[in-house]
């Protein structure tokens, strides 16, 4: 899968949320149980997605569409909200 994303984008995201695109694709690339969820409200031009979850220096929250096959665009990225750590622990406890 590539995932790609703007640069400009990136680089405000990181000032805005302290997390870089780089960052947020580990969860997008990873193993790692997540959240997914559609995002029903910003999904009028693309089908856009929800996805929570860990990466290395703690749970983020990531949005993201896919273009093409195999390839998925960052759209934002920011650090899990206390009530989306929430969803995301109950998620995986109901999973197991």
């Amino acid at each position: 899968m590539q995932i790609i994303w703007d640069e400009r984008k990136n680089e405000t995201n990181k000032k805005k949320h302290g997390v870089s695109f780089e960052e947020a694709q580990e969860l997008l690339r990873s193993d790692s149980e997540s959240l997914v969820l559609f995002d029903d409200a910003h999904s009028s031009h693309e089908d856009r997605f929800i996805s929570i979850g860990p990466i290395l220096r703690g749970l983020v929250l990531v949005v993201w569409t896919e273009r093409r096959d195999e390839e998925t665009r960052i759209i934002s990225a920011r650090w899990a909200t206390s009530k989306e750590v929430a969803m995301y622990r109950s998620y995986v406890t109901r999973g197991r």
